[in-house]
């Protein structure tokens, strides 16, 4: 049997904060909270640390960017499975939902193929991995292409969550034409006549979107997966996707649609990067509006997994909350979303997902993290 006993840490319950205590591991599970007397453990110190749940983050595209770093610049996908979930362990990331994105006009990664080439890498790196990597399959409703793909994935266990978007100028994200083709062009290298193009197909393609919604919805719910819908920008919006069974409400654009999504009980995810740089990249709603109104239900890395901990840790100062009403954003909240009841705190029972935080000249960082009770990741600074 292993034991591990983590001593003189602030420890972040769910709904309090406890000063110098302790915690016991056995064999990967927490075991005892401020045990009278420990036997045979090994002992770490954590001198003061803030010891918290290991986050877990359901929405993250980074990996689609380890893979392709630049348009059409490939890393081989074991190579990229293996950088980011070393990136996500350093960032206190314990659980991770990686976003990938079945658009095939968006192509690069997104094309359907190769995001599900990827998919299936994910679950080929995962006996090998620091933290507990899982696949988040993001449909573009206005692709006819890919539901087949996304219903095999569905049936071989190779996802993990769904979700629906729709990034058809004029709606979402894209408030209009313009949005949309500056995007693109910025992202992907398009010219003009192939923004023209793209825009007419996508238009076409339209056609049939809510029938394709409803199959590939009502055959995640039967696999148990749960379904996001992203960018919802009118109540309206969320009480269609709430009525198809859609219980999460992914960035949604303004606080009339998050307030929607709370009154349907479904969750809400807002980006650890926007309380960052105290603002949307397009224009939406800040995140930080978000949680002082009482419509976040979770934070998630987005595009940048070391965001999520410093994030956490200044909304106590930014939003007027408690330490742990902060760090529900990115633990247990998200793993209810997800439905993963063995996770997400710091109580008897649960797996030892745990991240000890160093506070370095003003930033905090992750200083060890283990998984499962596994140290997957240890960092030693000169202050902390």
């Amino acid at each position: 049997m292993t034991k591990i006993y983590l001593t003189h840490a602030q420890v972040v319950l769910e709904n309090e904060v406890l000063n110098d205590a302790s915690v016991l591991i056995e064999n990967g599970i927490i075991t005892a909270i401020n045990p009278q007397q420990v036997n045979g453990a090994e002992e770490v110190n954590l001198r003061g640390q803030t010891l918290i749940p290991g986050m877990i983050d359901l929405h993250c595209d980074a990996l689609e960017k380890e893979v392709e770093p630049r348009p059409n610049v490939h890393f081989p996908l074991d190579f990229a499975c293996a950088q980011v979930d070393k990136r996500n362990a350093a960032a206190g990331v314990t659980t991770v939902f990686h976003a990938l994105s079945f658009a095939n006009h968006e192509l690069g990664v997104r094309n359907n193929t190769f995001a599900a080439e990827i998919a299936r890498a994910v679950h080929a790196w995962q006996p090998h991995a620091l933290v507990d990597n899982r696949v988040h399959c993001r449909y573009e409703v206005t692709d006819p292409t890919a539901p087949p793909i996304l219903l095999d994935l569905m049936q071989k266990g190779d996802m993990h969550l769904f979700s629906v978007m729709d990034h058809s100028p004029g709606q979402g994200q894209f408030k209009d034409i313009a949005a949309f083709r500056d995007y693109l062009a910025r992202t992907y290298k398009k010219t003009d006549a192939e923004l023209d193009a793209l825009l007419v197909e996508k238009a076409a393609q339209s056609e049939g979107a809510m029938q394709r919604i409803e199959v590939l919805v009502e055959a995640a719910r039967g696999h148990g997966i749960r379904v996001a819908s992203h960018d919802d920008d009118t109540p309206e919006k969320v009480d269609t996707v709430h009525g198809l069974g859609v219980s999460i409400s992914e960035f949604p654009i303004n606080l009339a649609a998050a307030q929607a999504a709370k009154a349907n009980g479904m969750f809400t995810v807002f980006g650890a990067p926007n309380i960052l740089r105290g603002k949307s990249q397009s224009g939406s709603m800040k995140a930080l509006d978000a949680v002082k109104a009482n419509v976040a239900d979770c934070l998630c890395a987005d595009y940048a997994p070391a965001a999520l901990i410093v994030a956490i840790f200044r909304l106590p100062e930014l939003a007027g909350i408690s330490l742990a009403d902060a760090i529900r954003l990115v633990t247990s909240n998200p793993a209810r979303a997800a439905g993963l009841d063995d996770r997400g705190s710091i109580a008897i029972g649960k797996r030892a997902d745990l991240v000890a935080v160093a506070h370095i000249n003003g930033l905090v960082q992750a200083s060890s993290v283990w998984t499962n009770g596994r140290l997957a990741y240890q960092a030693r600074f000169d202050h902390g």
